[in-house]
């Protein structure tokens, strides 16, 4: 998840924007956590199509 449309219960503006301690803390918090959740899931699903089409060709060259 980004923090791109979260909204800070503290003043109300974008998390994103880092207004208030609350939104820079919850912001530094997100961007720590895992680099892996600020991939899209256009990305993942692309992604897992590639990966299924390289397995098919794989597959369709060894048979």
């Amino acid at each position: 998840m980004t923090c791109d449309r979260l909204v800070c219960a503290n003043c109300a503006g974008p998390v994103s924007e880092g207004r208030c301690p609350v939104c820079r803390a919850n912001r530094a918090r997100m961007q720590q956590e895992n680099p892996w959740s600020s991939i899209s899931p256009a990305a993942l699903i692309a992604l897992l199509i590639a990966l299924l089409t390289v397995a098919l060709v794989v597959e369709h060259a060894t048979a």
